[in-house]
Parts: structure tokens; sequence; C-alpha cells
């Protein structure tokens, strides 16, 4: 299947769709040999009515237990059935056709529906006759829509109709074909070299120091002798790797050299000669070999050994090469690692190596499929627990590995090269800087909340724009928000000020136990939030430091309820304002902004999930099984 379904328009002037994954059809249409053909290999169906209603059609809905009562054309109120939505599709297929500010739609009914189980209805008049209904049985999924609505509203609803209709996607990496010129990534992971090399480094790991040294003379001759295996372990590796032949035999003479004394590493020569952003191209394998620390993983510069695959599809090229220029980015997935990487870290970032100077940084790499796993199983499992009905399209960005790592690709393509961009603090990225927590909170926020807006932009170009949308609310609502310590958790911060933000500005509600989003309201409430970081960064530059810290605080904590015994909640007379600025950042509680009554329960209940996402790829068995709905 698809990232996206395939959908044929039957009766379409425009080239066949061969096999499509859904037929749209108006119900004036007379079926074809082609149309039931695919029909009965499994398309899902969508009928759109109008005032008349082709036999053909009539009795293929019919057979689906969908009988069309043929009106003349009337103006009627409908309102949406949620819950025969609820039991015909488990998803929100009305996702931005109505919401709780517009629950009454005004449309030209043509045709009233009676339906047999399994289907349901989702539009109905106010006299009950049921105008839009969804029936899935025995694997064959239909959406019969016998109302007009104004233009957005019907093109949300058919889009939503075709999505569910189609099913769910794969959910699994097993059809991406290696790069051209590369044997399948077993061959790799499996094979004699790699296994050695990464049994070597992982006995070599424990008698190493925190800086990555041997420091005990009694261990020397051992690990010597593991350096030797994994320089061989390198050289027959190597061929599989022709466009890193320079950055290989560096790295074999920074093992060798560091052998000898065993002292502090240095890899700063091997490093230079990686150069993966020169290389991006889809399915591009690297083997990465230094002594370094995995940020949200291991703090220890030990040696981890990586094998990597760049993910570069067409679309996030194009993007790249035009506005969203971002000559460091590098998106990679996992095939294996080492221990140091059996954790959080979703980077890889060259000022974690072990190095004896600081060389200007060409590239940082993330592993999207790691962020797309473990966003997948969160997110399922915070659905489920909510009772939260998803989007046919968000539905289908849980089901399928590899439509979620292109999305995370096209967030963080955005995300990272915000960092340096825009009306800006002096130093927004904070380097090396000891500041309150939630200026860093604000700082990853306006970045995603910059690919939210930029989404929004592109969703009538690029297919993925409206994933991207899904995956920066869903991820940090859920995930980030419950994710780590409560200590000086800034990207837990971040989580719990959109959702409030969402809730208090009436587009996200918890009610009768049921979460719920108004998608047609979320982007200008989500937009608004970004705005609001965008002037506090803005007036920035004309603050005291001090005064810019305190404007920061009033930002959050307008939303996000403090601590209550929090100095900084009782403001500026409160607080130590002469003194040095170490004073104010001591004085920020380590959870400073505590979690709501409903992140308590929702960690209570799904926490399991989220500490067992440590160490996921796009091939752990949590991550793939499907949503369906």
């Amino acid at each position: 299947m698809a990232r996206f379904p395939l959908v044929r328009w039957a009766g379409a002037v425009s080239p066949a769709v061969e096999r499509p994954d859904v037929v749209v059809v108006r119900s004036t249409d007379v079926l074809d040999e082609a149309d039931r053909a695919d029909l009965l290999s499994g398309a899902g169906l969508v009928v759109c009515g109008g005032e008349r209603w082709d036999l053909s059609v009539r009795d293929l809905l019919a057979t689906l237990g969908v009988l069309v009562d043929v009106r003349q054309a009337e103006r009627a109120v409908v309102r949406a059935d949620t819950a025969g939505m609820a039991v015909a599709t488990g998803q929100d297929v009305l996702s931005r056709v109505t919401d709780s500010t517009v629950t009454e739609l005004e449309g030209t009914v043509h045709a009233h529906l009676t339906l047999e189980a399994p289907a349901g209805a989702l539009l109905r008049t106010g006299a009950g006759s049921v105008v839009a209904a969804a029936v899935d049985r025995d694997g064959r999924r239909a959406v019969v829509i016998a109302v007009d609505l104004d233009e957005a509203r019907a093109a949300h609803l058919v889009r939503n109709a075709a999505t569910w209709a189609a099913g769910p996607a794969t959910g699994d990496l097993s059809s991406v074909p290696p790069a051209d010129g590369q044997e399948p990534a077993e061959h790799l992971t499996l094979s004699t070299a790699w296994l050695e090399l990464k049994a070597c480094v992982e006995e070599l790991q424990p008698l190493q120091a925190k800086d990555g040294s041997v420091p005990d003379p009694a261990d020397h001759e051992h690990a010597r002798g593991l350096v030797t295996r994994v320089v061989a372990a390198v050289e027959q590796l190597a061929p599989a790797f022709p466009h890193d032949a320079a950055y290989l035999a560096a790295l074999g003479e920074d093992l060798r050299r560091w052998s000898v004394e065993l002292g502090v590493p240095d890899f700063l020569d091997s490093l230079v000669a990686f150069q993966p952003q020169a290389q991006r191209v889809d399915g591009r394998r690297h083997l990465v070999l230094f002594p370094m620390y995995t940020q949200n993983g291991s703090p220890d510069r030990h040696l981890e050994a990586v094998l990597i695959e760049v993910i570069w599809p067409d679309f996030v090229a194009a993007l790249e090469a035009g506005d969203y220029s971002n000559k460091l980015f590098v998106p990679i997935r996992f095939l294996d690692f080492t221990s140091g990487y059996d954790t959080n870290s979703a980077v890889l970032f060259p000022e974690t190596v072990a190095m004896r100077e600081i060389p200007t940084f060409t590239w940082g790499a993330i592993f999207a499929d790691r962020e797309a796993a473990r966003f997948r199983a969160v997110v399922r499992a915070a659905a489920a627990t909510t009772g939260l009905a998803l989007p046919p399209d968000a539905a289908r960005l849980l089901d399928d590995q590899q439509l979620a790592e292109e999305t995370f690709v096209m967030w963080d393509l955005i995300h990272d090269r915000t960092h340096m961009r825009g009306d800006l603090p002096f130093d927004p990225f904070m380097i090396k800087q000891r500041m309150p927590y939630f200026l860093y909170a604000l700082e990853e926020l306006r970045c995603d909340l910059t690919a939210f807006r930029e989404a929004v932009a592109l969703e009538e170009s690029v297919p993925h724009a409206r994933l991207v949308q899904y995956a920066v609310i869903f991820d940090r609502i859920f995930r980030f928000a419950i994710t780590g310590s409560r200590v000086r958790n800034y990207d837990g911060l971040g989580g719990q000020l959109l959702f409030a933000w969402l809730h208090q500005h009436g587009v996200l509600h918890w009610t009768d136990s049921r979460l719920s989003i108004d998608w047609a309201g979320v982007p200008e409430v989500v937009l608004a939030l970004g705005r609001e970081i965008e002037d506090l960064y803005w007036r920035s530059i004309d603050r005291p430091k001090i005064a810019h810290w305190l404007a920061a605080y009033r930002l959050v904590s307008a939303t996000v309820t403090p601590h209550p015994a929090s100095v900084w909640a009782k403001g500026p007379d409160a607080l130590p304002l002469e003194g040095p600025l170490k004073g104010l950042t001591d004085a920020v509680m380590p959870d400073e902004f505590p979690l709501s009554m409903f992140y308590e329960a929702l960690s209570r209940r799904i926490g399991e999930v989220v500490t067992s996402t440590a160490g996921i790829t796009g091939t752990s068995p949590l991550a793939s099984a499907p949503v369906g709905g």
C-alpha cells in the first residue's frame, strides 16, 4: 500500500489508477467492470450522492447494508452522530467537518439512508434521518454521503472518508528497498565482521573510565587486543562503505594511536573525515565508531558503534533545496548499535566525541526512526487511554512506520534550522549558559511551533504537512509531557504548556472522561501561541536579561500553574534581583510547574509504555502493531 491512499474516481477522464486503495463514486455513475473489480479486490468505497442515484450504485450499497431512499433535494440542518461514528469507524471521520463551536451544518439533502449493522451514522437531519454513513463489513469499508455541505467541509469529509475507507497502512519497513548497489541490511547486521566489532566494543566499555581512557594498567593488554580486533573488523566492513573510505582509514589510525597509551581518546582526525551531510542519499549507509557519550543515554565517552541508514525522501530534498535550507541536517535510521544507544538517545552529534580540540561542526544527525517509533507507541496508548478518536490520516500515521519517519524528517528539518532564525535573544540556543529551564522549554517549543506554522502553509502542496501538525501536537502533549524525570524537564514543560493552551482556548476538551480535539480550530490557536513566544523574543533584545527571564516566566505561568511553594510565582519582590544571576536560577524549583491531575493520571496509565520505548527502533514489535480503527 502507498504511503498515502491511492484514489481512483469512477468514470474519471484522467488515467486510471492501477490497484487503487479506494474508489470514489458519484451517485450518478454507472459502475463498470473495472469499478467492480477494484472493489472486489479490496478497495474501499466512497459514494458522493446527488439528485440522481444510479441503480448499480444503489444495488452495490444494498449488499453492504446501506439502503438509499432518494428524496427531492431540500435544504436542511444536519448534526454529527458521534456515537454512530465511533461504532462504525473508531476514528474521527468528521475531523474538520464539525467541531464544538459549529455542530449544526446546513446542507442540501439528496437521500435518506437506512442502515443495517455494522453500519453507523455520521450525519443526521434534525428529525434523525441518516444522510451520511460508514460501514465496515467483512473488511470492506464504505462511506456514503447523501448531503452537500459547503465546499471546505465537503472537501474535508471526502478526504477523511477516503482515508478511512482505504484501510490501515502496512506499518513496517519491509517494503523499503536498499539504496542502489547495496545489499539487504541484514547482510551487514548479521555479518561476522559486524558481530565481532560489536562484541569487542561491548567488552571494552567496562574497562573504560568516564573520560574514555582505560585507567588500570592491568587491563591494557586485554584492551589492546580488543582494539586490534576492532580495527580488523572495520577493515573487513570497509568495502561495504566505499563512500566513507577516507573516514574509515582515519578511524583505523585513531584506534591504533589510542591503543598505545589508552589514555583519554582523541578521534579528531576521523571525526573531521566523516562528512555524512555531503552524502544525503536515501538509503546511504554508514558505519559510525567513536568514543562518545550519547545524549539521553550513556553519559560516558566510551567507544560506541552504530550502523545507520540515511532517510532522504525526494520531497524532503526538494524542501531543503528551496526555502528550508539546512546543510548540516542528516536524518537517519538505526540498523544496529552498541549499548550506549540501547537508551532514549535519538541523536548522533559530533560534539559528543572525544577529541583534542573543537572543530567547526558540519553536521548533526537525528534518528527519525526512533522518534517515529516511540511516537507511534506512546500516542497509540494515549489515544486508547483517553478515548481520543483520531482523524483517519492521523490513524494512518500511527499505522505506518515509514510514513511516520518521513513526517518526522520534515518536522526536524524545519525545527533544527529555526534555532538560529527569527527575532532572537542574542544566543537563543543558550549554549553553555545556565538559565532557568523554562527558557529552554520556550526555545524548543518555538522551534516546534515554527515547524507547525510552516506545515500549515505547506498543507496544500506537501502531503506530509498535515501529518507534521499531528506529530507536533501529539508528541508534545502526550510523550513529551510525561517522559523523563520532573527535574528541570524543559521538554515536559513545553508539552504541558501546549496542552493547557489548547484546552484554555477551547479546541481541546476533556469531557465525560474522553479527550476530543476540534481540529478545524487548532491551527489558529497553535499559531497564536507561536506569536506569543515570538513577541517575547522580539522584545528581548531591548530588555536586560533579568527582565527577559521574568517576562518569559509570566508567559508560561499565565497558562501552566506553578508549584504553590514557588518563589518565582510570588513575583519580582520575592526574588534576589540584586545578586548574581545564580540566585535566580537556584530559586527555580526542580519541578517548578508540576504535572496537572490529568497528566498524573495519564502517566500512571501509560507510564510503562513510555518507559518501554527506550532502545526502540522502527523494526521493534512495540512500534509495529497497527491502530486499525
